[in-house]
């Protein structure tokens, strides 16, 4: 069931294809400077680097376990985005690797209703439980609310969550 409020629409899942992935980088960065996710220029260079985003664009091409990029839209417009990995090849684990809604689209359940949009998605491909990591309190307070548990550090020791 969607979240969302009366009188707005069911949310729904664009993937981003390869070839259209540049556009995708220019609304990440600014998500993730706005958001205060990077901070200094050495992450942002990082994040706008060939690097980074060519071993991204290698994992969207390879199979199994390719990575996703996805818009999430309501009423025919984007409020959000994700990329994620399920690995098929593996367990099932869905691992989130970005999840965010839009500023302007923020409250009201949007965020929820979002993520119920990606599960059944990503469960119709194979997915039978997800992964992540945070990196502020807010976040795993939202991921908290929708039934994800702390599971421990991984191996960078950043804090892992969890949802079976």
């Amino acid at each position: 069931m969607d979240r969302c409020r009366e009188g707005q629409g069911k949310v729904t899942i664009e993937e981003i294809p390869v070839e259209r992935i540049d556009e995708f980088w220019e609304i990440q960065f600014k998500y993730l400077v706005d958001d205060g996710m990077i901070l200094d220029e050495e992450e942002k260079r990082y994040f706008s680097s060939d690097g980074y985003r060519g071993h991204l664009k290698g994992l969207m091409q390879r199979s199994p376990d390719k990575l996703h990029m996805i818009y999430f839209i309501r009423d025919g417009v984007r409020i959000g985005a994700s990329q994620y990995c399920t690995y098929q090849s593996e367990d099932g684990k869905c691992f989130i690797l970005d999840f965010w809604v839009f500023p302007s689209d923020r409250g009201n359940g949007t965020g929820h209703a979002c993520f119920d949009a990606l599960e059944r998605y990503t469960r119709s491909d194979g997915a039978l439980y997800y992964a992540l990591n945070y990196a502020k309190e807010d976040s795993r307070r939202f991921w908290s609310s929708i039934g994800f548990i702390d599971d421990g550090k991984d191996g960078y020791g950043s804090p892992l969550m969890v949802r079976r």
